[in-house]
């Protein structure tokens, strides 16, 4: 994927907003900021926006700045020119991506049918937006989808809201996903911005769906650890599974066969995305063992711990 587009990935959603008074630009963003999400695509739906893109690139270095709903190349190149970082398009255009493609700024044009997508593969993209996502089926036309195009990543948008953010982002394939619901223009226009940075939180909360998975329990060999795993099982019937490393009973404890990381044992803290919590975490002042680190096929990170121990526990990230 293209840097910018790895960047959407790690932030996970995509605030898409109009904004009709430009000195509003720098207010919004701080709230979607202060609510933990350093993105925002501003839609070229009013003459405002090349404006507040500018204004957003030159004050707020940190923040992912993207144009919107640029339909034409003098639209590209006003955004461009302005300092946008990525471009989205609401549909499929060939002359448009090559031409933003060879700007040397990431494209991320609309597409709807497995033909736009085979056309935008064949340009050498690896990323595009599903639009309208609802409309055209939602998490269930993605996961009908990936299966042909299991290289092909995509950024759902229309129709995403809180309610359903999680089924999109279980999918694999989903790389980022816009919405307007973060930042509605009545909320804009009232200078809400409380509002903005409450409905950005719970979203991020959403999409990093933290989980408790297990909690470990380290032993000096194999014979302590079965034991203990046995006796676990049998006191609440549970069935005693045996893996190269520990035995479990049931899927909530997980007893080691050697003294494994943290003093008293380990917690398993899932995620829906292993790469995405780290990137948050890390903004929270986390650090991690990267020698920890596991990965799929797909390249992503499925497996991580932090470093260091709270109350004699080690913890880890996992994949949901």
């Amino acid at each position: 994927m293209d840097a910018c587009i790895k960047e959407l990935y790690r932030i996970g959603i995509v605030p898409v907003v109009a904004i009709e008074d430009a000195n509003d630009a720098l207010p919004l963003a701080e709230a979607l900021k202060k609510g933990g999400v350093s993105a925002i695509e501003i839609t070229f739906r009013t003459e405002a926006a090349a404006e507040a893109i500018r204004t957003l690139t030159r004050e707020m270095p940190d923040m992912t700045v993207g144009a919107g709903t640029v339909v034409t190349k003098e639209q590209a190149d006003a955004a461009i020119a302005a300092g946008a970082k990525f471009i989205v398009s609401p549909g499929f255009q060939p002359a448009l991506v090559a031409y933003v493609r060879e700007k040397g700024i990431a494209m991320c044009p609309g597409t709807a049918t497995p033909g736009e997508m085979e056309q935008a593969m064949s340009l050498g993209l690896d990323a595009v937006k599903f639009f309208p996502a609802e409309q055209n089926g939602g998490p269930a036309m993605l996961k009908a989808l990936s299966a042909p195009y299991q290289n092909l990543r995509f950024m759902p948008t229309g129709g995403v809201t809180l309610e359903n953010l999680q089924r999109y982002f279980a999918l694999k394939q989903v790389f980022a996903c816009g919405g307007t619901w973060l930042a509605k223009k009545e909320d804009i226009r009232a200078h809400a911005f409380e509002t903005v940075t409450a409905r950005t939180r719970a979203a991020v909360r959403t999409m990093l769906n933290f989980k408790i998975k297990h909690v470990g329990i380290n032993s000096k060999d194999d014979a302590e650890a079965k034991q203990n795993a046995s006796l676990i099982a049998s006191i609440f019937d549970l069935d005693c599974i045996e893996t190269p490393v520990s035995f479990f009973s049931g899927t909530a404890v997980e007893v080691m066969k050697y003294q494994g990381k943290g003093s008293l044992g380990h917690v398993a803290i899932g995620t829906d995305n292993v790469d995405r919590a780290e990137y948050y975490l890390a903004k929270r002042g986390v650090r991690f063992d990267e020698s920890t680190r596991k990965v799929d096929s797909l390249g992503r990170s499925t497996f991580l711990y932090l470093e260091g121990e709270i109350g004699g526990f080690a913890f880890h990230l996992i994949e949901n």
